[in-house]
């Protein structure tokens, strides 16, 4: 399961207003409400379940990189939605740089292999210096889906 595999360009908000690691997670889950990846009524079980796991270690990796996730019952397929902020996102991030992109996603309960791959494979194509220069300079969503589409896919 890579980026390719999660992302639509609805998916995609290249202009995230959050200025907090909160609000990029509120903005991103309303980003999967909106496109029908979860239930409106499932919104905030979601966005506490994936808070919570924030909490306990914060997933801003370094490198202007966030990747929250968390695993949940309320949905029956891996789901995502990724961010980019031009003026960056406090996330209290583990070199306490502002992250730029964040990539939320969500994998069914009980699945922790899927959830360690994806987590993987997603942290491992942002690490790629090129691949998050040529995301911040996309003009829109559409771009942004191609460059992830031609970088998911190489090996």
């Amino acid at each position: 399961m890579n980026l390719a595999d999660i992302l639509t360009h609805e998916q995609i908000l290249p202009d995230l207003q959050a200025s907090t690691r909160w609000e990029a997670i509120d903005e991103l889950i309303n980003n999967l409400v909106v496109t029908g990846k979860i239930k409106p009524e499932h919104r905030e079980a979601i966005a506490a379940v994936v808070k919570k796991r924030e909490t306990s270690m914060s997933t801003g990796i370094g490198f202007g990189i966030g990747i929250p996730h968390a695993s949940t019952d309320l949905i029956y397929e891996v789901v995502g939605s990724f961010g980019r902020s031009k003026k960056g996102v406090n996330f209290d991030a583990l070199d306490n740089q502002p992250v730029n992109l964040v990539m939320l996603f969500l994998v069914p309960q009980g699945q922790f292999q899927k959830h360690l791959h994806t987590l993987a494979n997603i942290a491992k194509l942002l690490h790629n210096k090129d691949f998050r220069q040529a995301l911040e300079a996309a003009p829109d969503a559409d771009a942004m889906v191609k460059i992830i589409k031609t970088h998911a896919t190489q090996k």
